[in-house]
């Protein structure tokens, strides 16, 4: 048996062998190469260039933001070739790089060229959106996202692909700055200048709502911006022009003044149809009754809107019959229809002054027939003031009891006044009814009997009453008598002899009789007099003593009459 030798390779001729195997593939580091994918693990992508050993990239860097990887095995790839059989016998792969490399290539030259580029943000940050553009991060300023419209929330533009346009490129620093809104003046600009060629005063052209102020609302036009003034989007009076117009809503404009110089445009939306004022309808004439609604109330009145068409006015005067009326939102409510009666029609101002009480009768034409005086009502208080109280008497008339009405003694009037509150019950009396200047007098005091009219009842005027002095000044004396009643004697009717008018004569807590002369109405007192009791005793003496015969006088005749009386 023939014995074979078997020649074993050296490490030297095995790594010859491999080398001759490779020598027509050399792969050089820093480039970019094809490779295929042998193997997926976990996250990991191997990749095999052809090398001596394969290299192994993480999953993530195949992915683009907002989407999901989608590979097999088999499928072709660039990748970037960081290091060939490194010292752990590894080859160091990069997809992110070739990824990279390619796109700054294309960039630069869309760059360069002025090209529109396609990005999708993937990310809010401050100041702005994080873009991707085909694996190269680029950074997209708040500023440059749109030149129409302010968008509100940037959210609504994650993951969606936008045309963009390069402002800046730094490959050194890996900065790209891009830019929305030079595509978006550039269209502008186009369309701007075609707008200008067409725009005449007197055209109608479409836009969108592009701002909403207080007095008025901005038009997009295409290219250029126009103000739609608040008076001229309806022929009615609104309050704001967001009543009308919505924020990004199409509509149609008509072009009534172009300033050329300042490339100024003012719009008409009311314009477009005719104004109702030039043809009033049948149904709007004085004196005619139409259902109409209530677009605003203020502290004047209210304004109405009459067939959507036209603009009214109801002044607070004619909202009721009351001689002071509430504010009108008490009468009235915002869209509120109501009846009212046409009273005038302003058509240079166009504008119509309406009433709401003449569609009622007047209730003070027929109050005679309800009240009369010296009635008596229950009734409740709707308002104070300083001189009095008002309470209700009619649905829309109030009537007013004076402070002074509320109590006989005057000085407990105020005090009763303070006491009262708006809604309390009351019982009033009528004590006069002025139809001509619709007022209501009324009285609470008068609902009991006045105790001075009492006390005159009991003791008429020339009666001798007798009271207790309770205030001694030189002018006059104060004295008091049944019921809190009061009366005066001055010091002129102390005595008819001047001698003894003399206030000193009386003492405090004295009783004395004097005569009624007068009421002092306005002090509610009574004026009360001692000489008229001698002047009285004096004509009586006479009268049955005395004769122009006798030659007696006057002194003798009252001295013999004292005495019998003592």
């Amino acid at each position: 048996m023939e014995n074979k030798s078997v020649n074993k390779l050296s490490n030297e001729e095995y790594e010859a062998l491999i080398a001759q195997n490779f020598k027509d593939t050399i792969i050089k580091e820093k480039t970019i190469v094809s490779g295929k994918v042998v193997s997926i693990e976990n996250d990991l992508i191997t990749i095999d260039i052809g090398s001596k050993s394969e290299g192994r990239i993480p999953l993530s860097e195949f992915t683009r933001p907002g989407q999901k990887p989608e590979m097999k095995i088999g499928d072709m790839y660039d990748v970037f070739v960081e290091n060939v059989d490194n010292s752990n016998g590894e080859t160091i792969l990069s997809r992110e790089k070739a990824v990279k490399q390619q796109s700054w290539n294309k960039l630069q030259d869309s760059f360069e060229n002025n090209k529109v580029v396609t990005g999708i943000p993937f990310n809010r940050v401050k100041g702005g959106m994080s873009v991707d553009l085909d694996g190269v991060i680029a950074f997209l300023p708040g500023s440059q996202i749109d030149t129409r419209q302010i968008i509100k929330d940037t959210k609504e533009l994650l993951n969606k692909p936008l045309d963009l346009m390069i402002l800046k490129m730094d490959k050194f620093r890996g900065n790209i700055v891009v830019s929305r809104k030079a595509i978006s003046d550039a269209e502008l600009k186009e369309q701007r200048e075609e707008l200008l060629s067409t725009i005449k005063e007197g055209s109608i052209v479409e836009g969108k709502v592009k701002n909403i102020t207080d007095y008025g609302a901005f038009i997009d036009l295409g290219g250029m911006d126009g103000l739609v003034h608040i008076t001229d989007i309806s022929w009615t009076k609104i309050n704001s022009p967001s009543e009308i117009l919505n924020l990004g809503e199409n509509i149609k404009v008509k072009i009534l003044k172009f300033d050329e110089e300042l490339s100024r445009l003012s719009l008409g939306i009311k314009q477009l149809t005719d104004d109702p004022w030039d043809s009033l309808d049948k149904t709007i004439s004085i004196n005619n009754v139409i259902e109409a609604k209530v677009n605003s109330i203020n502290d004047t009145g209210a304004n109405l809107l009459i067939d959507e068409k036209y603009d009214a006015v109801v002044n607070i005067n004619e909202m009721t019959w009351l001689k002071k009326p509430p504010h009108p939102s008490k009468l009235v409510s915002i869209d509120e229809k109501i009846n009212v009666k046409i009273i005038d029609i302003d058509n240079e101002k166009k504008k119509i002054s309406c009433s709401l009480k003449q569609t009622k009768s007047n209730p003070w034409d027929k109050l005679n027939e309800t009240f009369k005086i010296n009635d008596i009502l229950e009734t409740e208080i709707v308002n104070i003031v300083d001189f009095g109280i008002f309470v209700k008497v009619h649905e829309e008339i109030d009537g007013m009891v004076h402070v002074s009405d509320l109590n006989w003694d005057e000085k407990k009037c105020q005090s009763m006044l303070e006491q009262f509150k708006k809604g309390d019950k009351v019982n009033v009396k009528i004590l006069e009814i002025n139809i001509e200047k619709e007022r209501i007098s009324l009285g609470i005091k008068q609902l009991e009997s006045d105790p001075i009219q009492e006390f005159l009842e009991k003791y008429p005027l020339k009666s001798m009453v007798t009271g207790k002095i309770t205030e001694i000044n030189e002018k006059f004396l104060t004295l008091s008598f049944e019921n809190n009643i009061t009366g005066t004697i001055k010091k002129s009717n102390l005595a008819k002899d001047k001698n003894d008018q003399k206030s000193e004569r009386f003492a405090l807590d004295e009783q004395i009789d004097s005569i009624i002369i007068s009421v002092d109405q306005k002090s509610r007192t009574l004026n009360l007099s001692i000489k008229e009791i001698e002047i009285k005793d004096e004509k009586e003496a006479l009268s049955k003593y005395g004769s122009s015969d006798s030659g007696a006088s006057l002194g003798e005749i009252l001295g013999s009459v004292l005495k019998k009386k003592e």
